[in-house]
């Protein structure tokens, strides 16, 4: 298979980031929740006064140097800046677009789906997000096991939990969330396919 130029490494984390970081928009404008660290730092981020960017890049920083020794350092390297940007777009996103009529279930699903859009770009660009995403890329790479599918098993554990802080409504709807974006991975991301790299 052919490699990406670097040009083209670039050009699609910048691409993944900020239709993570859309997905993202669309859950925070409805108040819900997803998996893995974002879902951690967006219910966080109901609770403390701290940005979800913050929050998010925080969490993400012990998965970094997982990533790094696993799968490399150019794919550490792009994991964090792929992090790091999705942090800095979602904190600013409203300063370019407002939603003056919600629809719960649309956000979940097309949250859901531009999250896992933007995730299966940098998969496939030797980059990800950091987090659980790391721990779910060595489970395939590892075990051969989809990541579309270890990572539902996190989201949805996640999820559960956060039925302790937030009404159940909520948590239905950001479980239509999570599967629509672990949907999107797991028809798209085989095993058999894509393999991370190492180096």
């Amino acid at each position: 298979m052919e490699k990406h130029t670097r040009k083209e490494d670039w050009m699609a984390i910048l691409t993944g980031t900020f239709l993570v970081a859309q997905g993202l928009f669309f859950l925070q404008s409805a108040s819900l929740l997803t998996g893995g660290t974002a879902g951690l730092a967006l219910l966080l981020s109901q609770l403390v006064s701290v940005s979800f960017g913050t929050l998010y890049f925080v969490a993400n920083c012990p998965f970094y140097l997982l990533a790094w020794k696993r799968f490399g350092r150019r794919f550490a390297i792009n994991s964090a800046i792929s992090g790091a940007m999705v942090s800095v777009f979602a904190d600013h996103l409203y300063l370019f677009i407002s939603l003056d009529k919600i629809n719960e279930v649309y956000c979940a699903i097309a949250g859901g789906l531009l999250m896992g859009l933007g995730m299966l770009i940098l998969f496939r660009h030797r980059s990800s997000l950091g987090g659980f995403n790391v721990l779910c890329l060595f489970i395939q790479d590892k075990f051969g096991i989809s990541v579309g599918k270890s990572q539902l098993a996190i989201d949805m554990a996640i999820l559960m939990t956060s039925f302790f802080f937030v009404p159940p409504m909520t948590i239905l709807l950001s479980v239509l969330g999570a599967v629509a974006l672990n949907v999107v991975l797991a028809m798209n991301h085989k095993p058999t396919r894509y393999s991370v790299r190492h180096g």
